[in-house]
């Protein structure tokens, strides 16, 4: 059932206060969520080359226990490796032939690591503990049922939405700004663990940058806090350019107190607190469009991990903000968009119990004028689901 209907209420950009998060490439929690969703991306397609299809596995379940580290200026080193334990369930074996689960599984996140945590070696500073068992029967065997679309292995909601806001673009952008390759490549005394915290009060956005100095690159307290000063003028300059906003400011490391030494400033080896701070878990990071929006409705599924061509948990999540985005840019007039979706267990995930837009329109039009084309796109999404399915088993779309 698809159900097209008004969007009421005040608009994110007119309310007074409006908070949004972003945790970034290092922070523990991104962590968990990218390395779980490397391992089901490098599981599907292993299943895809030994079996021609995705098998059931949701690696949903994952636990970054922080590890310690000494921390001094000019260096440091590692004292007790971080604790990856890497969980839920999977298939070991079908047709006779068996498959390398947990190989593959520390395989991936190794491959992950190498490519976005510049100073974190894979081989030394993890220990890793496979968890995953076989599947329950009644869950593994919708992947053996005919049809051409599976059935969702659960029953579950989902909601998206598009355009962002200002707010939330600025936050997004700040932070892939300074996880950037080139941002990298001209301060790499900047570590990856970047969290962003923005607050807009009226037309005034202030800004919240938490990020670690590598400890190799900063000599001393002084050193620590000259870079400290450079990088905050970088930022500022950056987040000038943001429209809409009458004013916006940058705090930076807020907890840093000159005089202290070690203990007075952020200082990181590896460039992620869980060396030794912060221990990390899937689905207590961003949501799937990389943001968590206080002022939006959220869903409590962990996207990261579950197998993408029948958990709906992770398919539904996606695809809700896909769809938001496809009615916002095609259907004229339109100015905010909410989409929810709502699966029911044992039904092809083509066919959801209700699949709900909430259109906010242009001042003189009505739902009625144009909710004949937003169903007609909403139908043609579900009925490719399938294709959606294989783009997003190969890692097309970001889940964090």
């Amino acid at each position: 059932m698809i159900v097209i209907e008004p969007c009421n209420g005040t608009p994110v950009t007119e309310q007074r206060v409006e908070i949004v998060e972003r945790k970034g490439t290092g922070h523990p929690d991104y962590l968990c969520d990218s390395m779980m969703e490397a391992v089901s991306i490098a599981l599907s397609r292993e299943y895809m080359k030994k079996f021609g299809t995705i098998l059931h596995h949701n690696i949903d379940k994952g636990l970054l226990a922080a590890g310690r580290v000494e921390k001094l200026f000019g260096g440091g080193s590692v004292l007790a490796p971080m604790e990856l334990i890497i969980g839920d369930r999977a298939t070991f074996e079908a047709g006779g032939k068996k498959v390398r689960v947990g190989e593959i599984a520390i395989d991936a996140v190794k491959g992950w690591l190498r490519k976005n945590m510049r100073f974190v070696n894979p081989d030394k500073h993890l220990k890793y503990r496979v968890v995953l068992s076989q599947g329950s029967e009644e869950l593994t065997d919708i992947f053996a049922r005919s049809g051409k679309v599976l059935g969702a292995n659960d029953t579950s909601a989902a909601v998206g939405y598009y355009p962002l806001s200002p707010t939330e673009g600025a936050v997004l952008s700040l932070e892939r700004h300074l996880n950037s390759k080139a941002f990298k490549n001209r301060y790499p005394e900047t570590g990856e663990d970047i969290k962003v915290m923005g607050l807009r009060t009226g037309r005034d956005l202030d800004l919240t940058v938490a990020m670690p100095l590598v400890s190799r690159f900063v000599w001393n307290e002084k050193s620590y806090f000259e870079r400290k000063d450079e990088l905050r003028r970088v930022m500022e300059r950056y987040v000038s350019k943001f429209e809409g906003f009458r004013k916006v400011q940058i705090h930076f490391n807020m907890l840093d107190e000159p005089g202290r030494g070690l203990n007075g400033v952020y200082l990181s080896l590896l460039g992620t607190s869980a060396e030794d701070a912060d221990s990390g878990q899937v689905g207590r990071g961003n949501r799937v469009n990389g943001l968590i929006s206080l002022n939006r409705p959220m869903g409590t599924e962990a996207a990261a991990g579950k197998n993408p061509v029948s958990h709906v948990g992770k398919i539904y999540n996606v695809l809700a903000h896909r769809v938001a985005k496809k009615l916002h840019s095609r259907i004229e007039g339109c100015r905010e968009v909410y989409v929810l979706l709502l699966s029911r267990i044992g039904t092809p995930i083509s066919e959801p119990q209700v699949a709900t837009a909430q259109i906010r329109l242009e001042r003189g039009m009505r739902v009625s004028d144009i909710a004949r084309q937003a169903e007609e796109i909403m139908a043609r999404e579900l009925a490719t689901i399938n294709k959606f399915c294989v783009e997003l088993s190969k890692g097309k779309y970001p889940i964090c």
